[in-house]
């Protein structure tokens, strides 16, 4: 099963990412994972469109670090769930604890609370950053 997982996130399967989509990051900067950049472009053969993207998406991937606001990232979760088209996946990509600007996954619930958001148990997406996937409220997690 170890296999499975390792080459699920190797190939960022475990987003729900698919071939062809658009996919919107947010609150991008230079401590970002570029493994995990490249892995989601190489798996939808697209490149990631930033926060002024005019239209709508098919998945997004939000950069959260701890001492940022946390009401700032319940409007963010809010603006970027309003440009994702249809039910595609979102997520909140935090530094791992231990890793400079590790921010707590209960930071991210309740922002996401506020959002009106499902968070998911984090999941270890590579050395250094662990993904929470939202859900809006009724679509399970």
């Amino acid at each position: 099963m170890g296999t499975v997982n390792e080459t699920a996130s190797k190939n960022a399967e475990e987003f729900g990412f698919h071939e062809g989509d658009v996919i919107q990051e947010w609150l991008w900067d230079d401590d970002v994972s570029d493994s995990i950049r490249d892995r989601i472009m190489t798996l939808t053969g697209e490149d990631l469109v930033d926060e002024d993207y005019g239209a709508a998406v098919n998945g997004v991937i939000i950069w959260w670090r701890d001492g940022d606001d946390e009401d700032a990232l319940a409007d963010t979760i809010v603006d970027a769930y309003a440009v994702l088209g249809g039910d595609g996946p979102l997520w909140v990509l935090t530094p791992k604890p231990g890793r400079p600007g590790a921010a707590s996954s209960i930071t991210v619930q309740s922002a996401a609370t506020t959002a009106g958001m499902n968070a998911a148990t984090p999941l270890t997406v590579s050395d250094d950053w662990n993904g929470i996937h939202l859900t809006p409220y009724g679509k399970g997690r």
